[in-house]
């Protein structure tokens, strides 16, 4: 396997992960060529993090729009290790790799149903003011439930 610069020991790394959310690969999704397009793991990230901040139980506060801050992507990138084809299911892992002041460094693996690692990613969502665009500190509560052995 390649070498991946946020992974310093892949078997240490995948034992970190416990939750996962499904996607089956559409049609739409795959290109001229057969396979899975580029840009797609992107979006299944976003749907594996949304259900996994909905289970954590912030999804909840950053759609109400009484509430102050929302979560916004810094950066983003992934790594492809296998070929995924339209049909496959994919299991979309997510964890938190580690949590700063207004930021958590999340960190994804995509799985098919042989057990085979497609595609691994990390990105860096930081929470901000919706008045100042700001980053604004997560409250002690957040920082218990974003530790990486805390389930939903």
């Amino acid at each position: 396997m390649k070498k991946i610069s946020y992974i310093e020991n892949i078997e240490e790394w995948k034992r970190g992960f416990l939750f996962y959310h499904e996607v089956r690969v559409r049609f739409s999704e795959t290109d001229m060529f057969g396979h899975l397009n580029n840009t797609i793991p992107f979006t299944y990230f976003e749907d594996a993090r949304i259900e996994y901040f909905k289970c954590k139980g912030f999804m909840q506060e950053w759609v109400d729009p009484k509430h102050q801050s929302i979560p916004v992507v810094a950066d983003l990138q992934c790594d492809f290790l296998k070929q995924v084809y339209f049909d496959e299911v994919i299991k979309v892992y997510v964890k938190v790799q580690s949590v700063g002041r207004s930021s958590v460094d999340i960190h994804y693996m995509g799985v098919n149903d042989k057990g085979d690692i497609c595609f691994t990613g990390r990105g860096t969502i930081v929470q901000i003011s919706k008045q100042t665009g700001k980053g604004l500190a997560l409250s002690d509560e957040m920082k218990l439930q974003l530790q990486p052995d805390v389930l939903c």
